[in-house]
């Protein structure tokens, strides 16, 4: 299906000087200006307290596209760049304050009549979550957001986009859901999470319900477990201060790795519209089994980075960083036993883990499935049957590798686990569009399938909250890991004591294969 073009609107960027704008939303409008995605009735506006002016953000916006835009190996397209900038303006101003606001209605209403907008916008929040509820007040209380205008019959349309984290638990989600609904409607809410714009985990729906070989087998009956590993190299030394109000958990599984799970164990959906969807997942939330108050250490582990070098970098450990306390039991790491009670999954484990300063970079959904029977190979050779996986590769490259056993040639009846991989560069000769890209436009054409409904984060929140509080009021210290492992040995203990270890695909050849359950 091709893209339609976005209807006329002006996009403001509250947090424009920070690096997510510079990294990744200015590239990725770019991009879609490339793509001639975008209106010619369109205008970008930088918003943040740093005094700048318009040419000095220009400057800012042209460095951003050259360094970080996803196509600069095939040179950056100066027409583009020029009609991008031609409509870029800035403007400084607070995040609470109704006289920033009132300047700030006052510009859009220029831009209106310069760009012909039409008074359609895309707000977008990309600030420290103190400033969430304010600037949402703000844009409600100064009419710059009108609840309920949703750009029916070619009426102007009014969005806002919200950064993670949405809250830091239940409590606060539900007080910025309140504050959110209190000046806007639930279909202007935009709460991003960028994996969902990822390829590879739009095509999770693809796959289960677009091939009929995967979903008479998708449930517990030929599916030994599930793992979902998100692995980054990097520490946390320098960004020490923040972190520290977060944590792998809260900052990794309860967005990013629940995503992904949904998609992974959700029923199909009544059809492909943004309420089925997100109808499904909610429900995927709410079967996660409670955690039973005396297994919380049984199937939640956490661990912190020590002193070492990994990846070239030395670190003197997560607790000697600036900003963290001495005796923070804040993690680095984190990895959960989970179980969802219905009738697909019954008894199936969900194993999944997150962490700071590990091996690699890397995103991926293992799928194993239940070992063949041994019985034909047993009495003719002592070749090891490996069990099958599906390994879903979200990050760095995005694609989708299936193990089988295969008989190595000989007389001898060995056998070895081979691949069939299916990546996107390979397969489309081309490179994945940024999540950003597809994310961006699709709020500026109202498509809300890939963002997270209200419910949605208080049901993910619930199932995050008792481990959170377990672990506050526990005198247990997180378990000590060096740079550039797989994390405490606690993880291990985790997966192992069912007889089954974590795979990665990078190594997956060369792992040994424990047995699986049954």
């Amino acid at each position: 299906m091709t893209q339609n073009l976005s209807s006329p609107c002006a996009v403001i960027i509250f947090g424009a000087s920070g690096d997510l704008a510079k990294l990744k939303l200015i590239p990725a409008i770019y991009e879609l200006a490339r793509e001639k995605l975008l209106s010619d009735s369109f205008a970008l506006l930088g918003y943040a307290r740093t005094e700048i002016s318009d040419e000095a953000f220009r400057e800012i916006c042209r460095e951003a596209i050259t360094k970080n835009a996803r196509t600069k190996k095939e040179g950056i397209d100066e027409k583009v760049v020029s009609w991008l900038l031609a409509r870029t303006y800035y403007r400084a101003g607070g995040y609470g304050d109704a006289p920033s606001f009132e300047k700030l209605k006052a510009t859009l209403a220029e831009l209106d009549g310069k760009h012909g907008c039409n008074g359609s916008r895309l707000f977008y929040i990309s600030t420290p979550p103190a400033a969430f509820s304010p600037i949402i007040t703000g844009l409600g209380e100064c009419k710059l957001a009108v609840k309920g205008s949703f750009g029916e019959n070619g009426t102007p349309w009014q969005r806002v986009i919200i950064e993670k984290p949405f809250g830091r638990d239940l409590a606060s989600a539900k007080a910025l859901n309140k504050t959110c609904l209190s000046h806007l409607s639930e279909e202007q809410i935009y709460r991003i999470d960028h994996y969902l714009g990822k390829e590879t985990v739009q095509n999770l729906m693809v796959m289960r319900f677009g091939n009929a070989i995967f979903e008479p087998i998708w449930n517990y009956k030929y599916i030994d477990h599930i793992q979902i590993t998100v692995a980054e190299k990097v520490n946390v030394d320098e960004r020490g201060g923040y972190y520290e109000t977060s944590g792998a958990t809260r900052d990794m599984i309860q967005n990013h790795i629940f995503q992904i799970l949904a998609l992974v164990a959700m029923e199909p959906p009544a059809g492909l519209d943004a309420t089925s969807v997100r109808d499904e997942k909610v429900k995927v939330y709410r079967s996660i089994r409670p955690i039973r108050p005396g297994l919380f250490d049984e199937q939640c582990v956490r661990g912190q980075y020590g002193p070492g070098t990994a990846h070239g970098k030395t670190s003197p450990g997560y607790l000697a960083a600036k900003g963290v306390s001495p005796t923070s039991k804040t993690e680095t790491f984190s990895a959960l036993k989970l179980f969802i009670d219905n009738w697909r999954w019954s008894g199936t484990p969900f194993y999944i883990r997150t962490g700071k300063f590990l091996p690699e970079k890397v995103s991926e959904v293992t799928v194993r499935f239940r070992s063949p029977p041994l019985t034909l190979f047993q009495k003719s050779s002592d070749a090891v049957v490996y069990p099958n996986d599906l390994i879903i590769r979200v990050a760095p490259e995005e694609g989708i590798s299936l193990r089988l056993n295969g008989k190595v040639p000989g007389g001898a009846m060995n056998i070895k686990s081979v691949a069939m991989d299916f990546f996107y560069k390979n397969t489309f000769k081309t490179e994945a569009p940024e999540a950003y890209e597809r994310l961006i436009y699709d709020c500026t054409v109202g498509e809300a399938g890939l963002f997270i409904r209200g419910d949605e984060a208080e049901a993910a929140w619930s199932v995050i909250d008792p481990i959170e509080k377990h672990w506050a009021e526990s005198p247990k210290m997180p378990e000590q890991y060096a740079p550039g492992t797989w994390g405490p040995r606690g993880a291990q203990r985790l997966i192992q004591a069912d007889g089954r270890q974590w795979v990665v695909s990078s190594d997956a050849e060369t792992q040994p294969i424990l047995a699986c359950a049954l």
